[in-house]
Order: C-alpha cells, then structure tokens, then sequence
C-alpha cells in the first residue's frame, strides 16, 4: 500500500458517497481543506482520523485496503444478502457468476 492508493481510495469512497470534499471535511469536524489537503497529496490523516473516514464511509479498516473491492458497503450488503439464501439458491447465484465470469 502507498500513500498515492489511500488518497485515492478515500476519494472513491467520498465520490461514491456523494459528497465534497468540503462537506467530508466538515462533517469529520475538521478544517474545510482537511480532506482537499489528503487529496492533493499535502498530508495523509494519523491513525485516530484514518479510523474517522472508515467509520465516515461505513467500512473497516480491512474493506479499505481491499484493492480487489471497488464498492465495500455494495460487497458487504451483497454478503449478507447470500447469507440468507438456502443452497439451491447459492448454487444458481454460484453458477450465474461463474457464467459471467466466462465473459
């Protein structure tokens, strides 16, 4: 992980949660160009403000270093959504992903 992939990471997530970074930073109860600072490469959060944008987000600190997820929270849902299901229904999600996997 670098420096480069949490800022950008913390933007994937404000973006996908519609909101600016002026908002983010207020909401977080920082400075108005708290975030636009982390953005631009000025300065990374410490570990108590990291924990604070996780928490913002809704996702642990393991969701957002998960490269191979775009959407943590869409995961999340999705999983305990399957969690759910009976094992015929797994099966027929489990063959339909494989199928579209094949694409």
């Amino acid at each position: 992980m670098t420096a480069e992939f949490v800022r950008d990471r913390i933007t994937q997530l404000r973006l996908q949660k519609g909101v600016s970074e002026y908002k983010m930073s207020y909401d977080l109860g920082r400075s108005r160009g708290y975030i636009n600072n982390i953005s631009s490469g000025k300065s990374l959060p410490s570990m108590v403000e990291f924990f604070a944008i996780c928490e913002y987000f809704n996702v642990t600190p393991v969701e957002f270093f998960n490269e191979k997820v775009s959407d943590p929270n869409l995961m999340r849902t999705t999983l305990n959504g399957l969690e759910q299901l009976n094992a015929d229904d797994l099966d027929l999600i489990q063959r339909t992903v494989e199928r579209l996997l094949k694409k």
